[in-house]
């Protein structure tokens, strides 16, 4: 079974890694305890939505990049292929005027194997 937030933490502490900075850095600068920055990152604490975002911007990466990953990863432990676009209800609710050729619709989702 895949655990939403042991997924959150691996690509935070993927991001941060690929950043080479330290838990202390940027525990610091999202104002969050070391401790518990390093609790979310294994997996052993829910982030809140709050946490997440201060997270994110410590890390300056969009919360919408690290929500993408985790659930690309989740579609994988799923056995899920997700075409990579956005879907086309999303666009259409965003600003009305997407092109129908660039966005699918999420009944594209089909299994592995």
């Amino acid at each position: 079974m895949v655990v939403l937030r042991r997924q959150i933490g691996d690509v935070l502490r993927d991001a941060r890694q690929r950043q080479r900075r330290t838990l202390r850095e940027v525990s610091s600068a999202a104002r969050v305890s070391l401790g518990y920055l390093s609790e979310v990152e294994r997996g052993q604490k829910e982030a809140s939505s709050e946490l997440l975002g201060s997270i994110c911007d410590a890390l300056d990466v969009p919360m919408s990049l690290v929500l993408r990953e985790v659930s690309d990863r989740i579609a994988i432990a799923e056995r899920l292929v997700i075409p990579d676009t956005i879907p086309f209800e999303l666009t259409e609710s965003l600003d009305g005027s997407v092109d129908a050729g660039w966005a699918r619709a999420r009944a594209e989702l089909a299994t592995i194997g």
